[in-house]
């Protein structure tokens, strides 16, 4: 395989699977099944999920509340994800690990990089929850945060999409997809990848990103085999 460390991003709605809020059991033994085929190959794996199937900051603080109130409750409900993808790894067989950048030292450890690594080291899959523990910063910000201080050598952004397209392919039939892209190609043609902060992030950082479709079955596996599945964001 050609990485030995990754970060797998995956938003919280994608955890809804059919459902219109909340989280999909099947969708959730699904991805550990995924996760699990992978850490079996000997790849060291770390995860940082979204909280968008149960709340959102910015929709919250667009219909009057406090914007930060409203992110830390979205970090919170980033932790309520990471808890959900840990039973389901740990029933697949798949020794995990869930660390907080909020402390809540009754259900997940805080966040400590060089702990991170060692669990990594290990074999264990590292869940990271609570965002970066900071308001106005999305959870694709805390995905490149954490692949940079893991020294993760690619980000993978698991979505519902097969990689990136000039439009929005699901209202574009025309739209056609990149297999590659540079990080400049993709800030001149405004496309959207992650939020500017996060991208720009990974862009100074060096660190690629590959989108993909993360609920066809294999992809992940596919992806670290080096297949041209999803888009690669390269310098």
């Amino acid at each position: 395989m050609q990485y030995k460390r990754i970060l797998l991003k995956l938003s919280g709605e994608a955890l809804m699977g059919e459902k219109q809020y909340g989280i999909d059991p099947k969708r959730l033994a699904e991805y550990a099944q995924e996760i699990k085929e992978v850490v079996e190959k000997g790849m060291q794996v770390a995860i940082v999920i979204g909280g968008g199937n149960i709340f959102r900051g910015l929709a919250g603080a667009s219909n009057g509340m406090d914007r930060v109130q409203g992110d830390h409750m979205g970090m919170l409900a980033t932790v309520i994800n990471g808890l959900a993808l840990q039973s389901a790894l740990e029933i697949a067989g798949v020794e995990t690990r869930l660390q907080s950048a909020i402390k809540i030292n009754e259900v997940a450890e805080p966040f400590i990089r060089r702990r991170a690594m060692r669990h990594l080291e290990k074999g264990r899959v590292v869940i990271f929850g609570g965002g970066t523990g900071n308001p106005y910063f999305t959870t694709d910000s805390a995905a490149v945060l954490r692949a940079i201080e893991i020294e993760a050598d690619v980000i993978l952004k698991g979505t519902r999409v097969d990689g990136i397209y000039t439009s929005d392919p699901e209202k574009n039939k025309d739209a056609t997809k990149f297999d590659n892209i540079s990080f400049n190609e993709v800030l001149s043609k405004g496309l959207k990848v992650m939020d500017t902060t996060a991208f720009t992030l990974s862009q100074e950082n060096e660190l690629p990103i590959i989108v993909f479709d993360m609920n066809k079955k294999g992809n992940l596996l596919r992806v670290l085999d080096g297949e041209n599945v999803g888009t690669k964001v390269n310098l």
